[in-house]
């Protein structure tokens, strides 16, 4: 444990240094948020959105691409040289796989979203939507966590579901489109919650928190040292992400991240526990959902606006107070994920 705090105090200075200059190169190439005009998936304009959200309008997006970049880098050189220092790699699985199934989460998902963070940027005029088509977008993540979760399947050997309290149960070739859609539902949570400051990442600050305790219990370095080295960089990256923020995730962080998360609980082999360890995530896409569903259904809102955050916004909480309140909740959650593990 002594080498994982040691990984995520370097990730964190690291990730301070880098940060500030990173911040005015964003500037500089103006990679900022720009005017609202957001449309939901049915190409209805939102506007209760763009009025809560008019003051961040300027601030820099594209945080999470210099996280991805560092603690990859950091986590090969870790990997790579470990040996030499004396470290046992030791892993639930070939180590050299799961390391391949980590990075490649970590960096396809990013891509896809900062190809859409360019397009919301550069290009959003051309397009009906801020950014991709969210039904081109939606489907690359298929495809991409389908990709992944046949890895999963074919490379690791994982098809266990183990449900605490009732059964192990072997889904076969079932568990890829389970875990295909695991991926996906956080990937798209991880981005809905990055809607005020430090919301995303001070939740998944607590998820990992929680998976990292888990890793350790089964010995599991390989994974260990991954997410020692993301919690120390979303430590320091959450100094200029809570209000006022100085900078966002954005697409590239936030579906990066969501992907990521998912597949880390997936190798833990837990993943009902990372539905109640990640619940306010759950909280937050099944919001969304039961507005698209009512929307599409119904052909009225469920909500005046959702995420449920938006909906608490719109109702007079401050952002601060929400925030701070959905982190207190995670932490419950994710006690309570934590004991239904190692219950």
């Amino acid at each position: 444990m002594v080498q994982i705090l040691g990984l995520l105090l370097l990730s964190f200075l690291t990730i301070s240094i880098l940060l500030v200059p990173f911040i005015n190169i964003l500037y500089r190439i103006k990679l900022q948020r720009q005017n609202q005009k957001t449309r939901d998936m049915f190409e209805v304009r939102t506007p209760i959105f763009d009025k809560l959200h008019a003051h961040k309008v300027g601030t820099p997006v594209g945080g999470g691409a210099l996280i991805i970049l560092v603690v990859s880098i950091l986590y090969l050189l870790v990997i790579t040289l470990a040996p030499y220092f004396g470290i046992e790699r030791t892993s639930v699985y070939p180590y050299k796989k799961e390391v391949q199934v980590l990075l490649f989460t970590f960096f396809s998902f990013g891509l896809l979203g900062f190809y859409d963070d360019l397009r919301k940027t550069f290009g959003f005029e051309k397009t009906k939507f801020r950014g991709m088509r969210l039904r081109y977008k939606f489907l690359i993540q298929w495809v991409l966590a389908i990709a992944i979760a046949a890895f999963l399947y074919f490379g690791l050997g994982i098809h266990i579901l183990n449900v605490r309290f009732f059964d192990i149960f072997d889904l076969g070739i079932l568990y890829i489109p389970f875990a295909a859609f695991v991926i996906v539902s956080f990937t798209n949570a991880v981005n809905i919650a990055d809607g005020l400051d430090g919301l995303a990442a001070g939740l998944l600050v607590i998820c990992l928190m929680a998976f990292l305790i888990m890793s350790r219990g089964i010995l599991d370095t390989t994974l260990s040292a991954f997410l020692g080295l993301w919690i120390g960089a979303l430590i320091a990256f959450l100094y200029f992400n809570i209000w006022p923020a100085r900078i966002w995730l954005g697409d590239v962080g936030a579906l990066s991240f969501g992907a990521t998360l998912a597949v880390s609980g997936l190798l833990l082999g837990k993943p009902i526990a990372l539905a109640v360890i990640g619940g306010m995530f759950v909280v937050e896409v099944t919001s969304s959902l039961i507005q698209i569903l009512s929307k599409k259904i119904r052909r009225k809102k469920a909500f005046e606006v959702a995420p449920i955050h938006l909906w608490l916004q719109n109702k007079g909480w401050e952002e601060p107070k929400i925030v701070f309140r959905f982190w207190l909740a995670q932490i419950v959650l994710a006690a309570f994920g934590l004991w239904l593990s190692f219950f």
